[in-house]
């Protein structure tokens, strides 16, 4: 028997005890509890879940091995099997398979080799031992389908680790995103485990797994914050809602429920409770200005209101606002029944002022009405009573309309119908516009929640946890409005500036989001590994960086070796056409799970998917708004491919016409590039983009 046959009938021997533990786990569970008796409802929510945790050990239980001797303890190795959720003996009561949360599981995703003495952090201290052995297990559908001897103490270990990554990256994908919780490396596993109490400010190059680990990240501080933190109180911001639909699958395979996925707009709109609209997208727009204003971003609505002085800002006119809310009148029920403003400010002004305005308005007007409500009382004749009551609730109803309504849209859009020295007044006339006709900009959306958390506090609502995806396209403001809703910061950030798509409303440099916290509370990384594409694509798209004047070093692709990029003329419109049917048809006998045609525009990429779709060709087109990414073959503008991967992607039009050689034009054909996994062919017709050119001349 040769060692992999000897490793293989090891594991698989294994793997068959593992699955009759999780059947007699299974059977011992007992029947559903249907019934009203709490004390049984109680006990039965323990028993669901770990049915749901049988389960989903059920067809994958471990991903890993590792034999760790514990300095001092026993004289063997222990083989402790690593999942992603964790499995007592029901005998003895032992870990049988270990939670890759667990504080020992760290090992498995920092241990990289060598013989020398290693330790994690657990709760009873630090504790040193030694690693034995380390193996990676693919298992699926209850098959071990690969074992992959990763290190042995004393032995060659010649980077099978790296063996075992680049099979799982070589998979084909699907339309939704996968946890690589079997994957995980060195410095992803850093991030992941990070304290709680921190904002953490990740800059991710194209493909290095930042959502992903944000999402694991989430995971492991639910398990080790437990009875601190909940999942209900965290909450996941995402660029748009079909990108939340590409990621849904990832927390449940790791087990986690209940935890809100949302648009910071749908989120805004949510809390502002009103009938205010969003324009339909206008990037394009923008991206056409970009191109006759080259400084477009420092003068754009976006910036300005998103920037710190502007919050600075609306705080002084809040508090005028609020200082100036309450007028000096006496109210006067009737002849020498009256209260005085004095008295009216001192329950306003000291026994209401730890109150927000608006609960501080509802409670003034409570206790007018209940002085009033005394005042009748004390009339002894009901015919009187009755006159009096209704001639002073007619003057207190015109008394209260000199204490506005608590509006934050209208606060707001009041700061902008007469010019002012901080406003420019484009902006001003822009804004007051719109919001008469009831629309907003997205970049007004962060002042206006302000302004009500302002007049309402929070209502109830707290973070324990926050993520934000695509963190370059948010403002500063954004980033403090959401702090505003914890008690400290707890923040996992996570973007790529390199894909600033929507810089004319993002941020340039991450000092801009660091700014808003105090040095301490707050720490930067770099994920420089991309493990999506092969060493061919990441090259190519490492060639076009220094045109998106970010100043990023080039990402570090993993050896993963596959077809050169392609760099395609076409003719005239038919050639091209007939170029794409021959794309789509080949990739598809390629095995290619897959497919996108990236597009300059979204007019673009409509007309294309009406030309397929009249040949019989099958095609999604991806559109802005849209909820659901199907997979398959699609046709996706640029500015929404940010985020997804593709097997193999055809990036259409790359002429100097559609991608001229700026920074933003830079940073689309980036994006586009760097969705491609396994393969990436660029077309034009005509004159190529000298981006394109400046990164094929060195293939």
């Amino acid at each position: 028997m040769d060692a992999s046959t000897e490793l293989y009938t090891e594991e698989r021997s294994r793997l068959d005890e593992t699955f009759g533990e999780i059947e007699r786990q299974r059977a011992g569970i007992g029947p559903v509890y249907y019934g009203n008796d709490f004390v049984e409802q109680l006990l039965e929510e323990k028993r669901e879940e770990t049915r749901r945790r049988l389960a989903l050990l059920g067809s994958e239980p471990y991903f890993g091995r590792l034999d760790f001797q514990e300095k001092g303890k026993q004289s063997e190795p222990s083989s402790l099997y690593i999942g992603k959720r964790g499995m007592d003996r029901t005998e003895t009561g032992e870990p049988y398979i270990i939670d890759w949360r667990a504080p020992v599981a760290s090992l498995f995703y920092s241990f990289t080799g060598g013989d020398a003495p290693v330790a994690y952090e657990a709760p009873e201290g630090t504790i040193h031992g030694e690693v034995h052995r380390k193996r990676n297990l693919s298992i699926r559908d209850k098959e071990l389908q690969r074992v992959v001897e990763s290190y042995v103490r004393g032995g060659d270990n010649l980077g099978l680790s790296d063996d075992f990554l680049l099979y799982r990256l070589g998979e084909k994908k699907d339309n939704r995103l996968r946890d690589i919780v079997s994957t995980i490396q060195a410095e992803q596993d850093s991030i992941i485990r990070a304290p709680r109490h921190k904002a953490l400010i990740i800059q991710g190059a194209a493909g290095s797994g930042k959502t992903t680990v944000a999402l694991h990240r989430l995971a492991f501080l639910l398990y080790q914050y437990q009875g601190q933190i909940r999942a209900e109180r965290m909450i996941i911001f995402a660029p748009n809602a079909m990108f939340l639909d590409y990621i849904s699958g990832v927390l449940p395979e790791l087990g986690v429920g209940e935890v809100k996925q949302t648009t910071f707009a749908e989120w805004a709109l949510d809390r502002i409770g009103t009938k205010l609209t969003l324009p339909d997208h206008t990037d394009d727009k923008w991206f056409s200005l970009a191109k006759k204003r080259p400084n477009i971003d420092d003068e754009t609505p976006g910036r300005f209101k998103g920037s710190d002085s502007f919050r600075l800002w609306l705080d002084g006119k809040l508090r005028q606002y609020e200082e100036s809310y309450l007028q000096d009148h006496d109210f006067e029920a009737w002849d020498r029944r009256v209260l005085k403003a004095s008295l009216i400010r001192q329950w306003f002004e000291v026994e209401y002022r730890h109150y927000p305005l608006a609960a501080r308005r509802e409670r003034l007007i409570g206790r007018i009405k209940r002085w009033l409500d005394m005042q009748l009382n004390e009339i002894g004749d009901p015919k009187i009573r009755k006159e009096k009551t209704k001639t002073s609730k007619q003057k207190l109803r015109t008394h209260l309309k000199k204490l506005p309504e608590i509006d934050e849209v209208a606060f707001y859009r009041s700061l902008f119908d007469q010019p002012n020295e901080f406003v420019p007044s484009d902006i001003a006339k822009e804004t007051k516009n719109g919001l008469k006709r009831g629309s907003a900009q997205p970049e007004d959306l962060a002042p206006i929640v302000w302004i009500r958390k302002y007049f309402h506090g929070p209502e109830g609502l707290t973070f324990d946890h926050v993520v934000v995806d695509e963190a370059q396209d948010v403002s500063p403001f954004q980033i403090t409005l959401l702090g505003s809703f914890m008690v400290e910061p707890s923040y996992t950030i996570l973007g790529d500036l390199a894909q600033g798509i929507h810089a004319y409303r993002g941020v340039h440099r991450w000092e801009e989001l660091a700014s808003v916290f105090d040095e301490n509370y707050s720490s930067y990384h770099e994920l420089k590994q991309s493990y999506r594409s092969t060493l061919e694509i990441i090259e190519f798209a490492n060639r076009i960086l220094p045109f998106t004047d970010t100043g990023l070093p080039p990402a570090e692709p993993v050896f993963r070796s596959g077809d050169p990029v392609k760099l395609v003329q076409v003719a005239n419109d038919a050639e091209r056409l007939a170029y794409i049917r021959d794309f789509i048809r080949d990739q598809q006998a390629g095995s290619m799970r897959t497919i996108s045609l990236i597009g300059r525009t979204a007019e673009d990429c409509t007309k294309l998917h009406e030309r397929l779709t009249a040949e019989g060709i099958d095609t999604n087109l991806i559109a802005e708004g849209q909820s659901h990414y199907r997979g398959g073959v699609s046709i996706v503008p640029v500015h929404l491919a940010k985020g997804l991967e593709f097997d193999a992607v055809l990036l259409l039009d790359a002429d100097r016409d559609r991608y001229p050689a700026s920074p933003q034009d830079a940073k689309l054909l980036y994006v586009g590039c760097t969705r491609a996994l396994h393969r990436l062919t660029l077309l034009h017709e005509g004159e190529p983009s000298e981006l394109v050119t400046a990164a094929d001349s060195q293939q």
